[in-house]
């Protein structure tokens, strides 16, 4: 994750509300800092995404070329399938990915509502009730949902590729038959065309997220250059003349 995003984010699962760590981290920052830190990493999130999407859509190809040639052949040669596994370890990364930035988007979302009145009350333009940090909440459930079912429908279970430790386990499990082959290059090659999918959502959401934080950073600058020029002008203004006016003098 980008240095920020690492900075707010504890290393746990998919949380919500603010974090202590979070809460503390912010603290370190002033208003200003904040927000320029925020908006600038917002677009290497964007970016990242991108990065990612593309590299879920390249273990998608490449798995797809394995499963060719195993309808060809008994089974991968050892060589081989250790590129295959390769292939599937990343792509446990890449889901990992996935969901750190979905937790860190969110936690963003919490942090600013926190530190910031005016932009707990923006209008974000999402439905009644709905925040950023839920929409991210419910993203990170579902695709989580989503690859467990691809795995159960396979006959597998979510704990077997909890970690990459079990992944190997199963993997190499699987590669000593020409079926346990095929079945996880079918299961992998499901679960990356999921999280092209599924990634693509994500960087609409932080799309949309990203332009609704512009346009509060936007508004809160221009707030603070119209108060800015309103004491400039109150200050810089000449005091009225008296000249005129009705001497005073004591009356007995």
């Amino acid at each position: 994750m980008m240095f920020m995003l690492a900075a707010i984010t504890p290393q746990a699962g998919y949380a919500g509300g603010v974090t202590g760590q979070a809460t503390e981290w912010t603290q370190l920052l002033n208003n200003a800092e904040l927000i320029a830190l925020v908006g600038k990493s917002a677009e290497q999130v964007n970016n990242q995404i991108k990065q990612i999407t593309q590299l879920a859509e390249q273990i998608q190809n490449q798995l797809n070329i394995y499963n060719n040639l195993l309808q060809n052949t008994a089974r991968l040669p050892k060589h081989m399938w250790g590129q295959v596994e390769g292939d599937l370890k990343k792509l446990q990364a890449v889901v990992g990915q996935g969901q750190g930035i979905a937790f860190s988007m969110g936690n963003i979302d919490d942090v600013l509502k926190q530190r910031f009145q005016s932009f707990a009350d923006f209008k974000t333009g999402l439905a009644d009730g709905e925040t950023f940090s839920g929409n991210y909440q419910t993203w990170s459930a579902t695709n989580r949902d989503t690859i467990a079912g691809t795995l159960k429908a396979a006959g597998l279970t979510a704990d077997q590729f909890t970690s990459e430790e079990t992944t190997m386990s199963s993997l190499r499990s699987m590669s000593e038959t020409a079926d346990g082959q095929m079945k996880a290059l079918q299961v992998g090659h499901q679960i990356a065309a999921q999280q092209v999918a599924q990634f693509q959502k994500l960087r609409g959401l932080v799309s949309q997220q990203t332009t609704m934080m512009g346009t509060w950073f936007q508004s809160t600058q221009a707030d603070k250059d119209l108060a800015q020029a309103r004491r400039q002008n109150f200050f810089s203004s000449t005091s009225p003349s008296v000249r005129g006016g009705q001497m005073m003098e004591p009356r007995w």
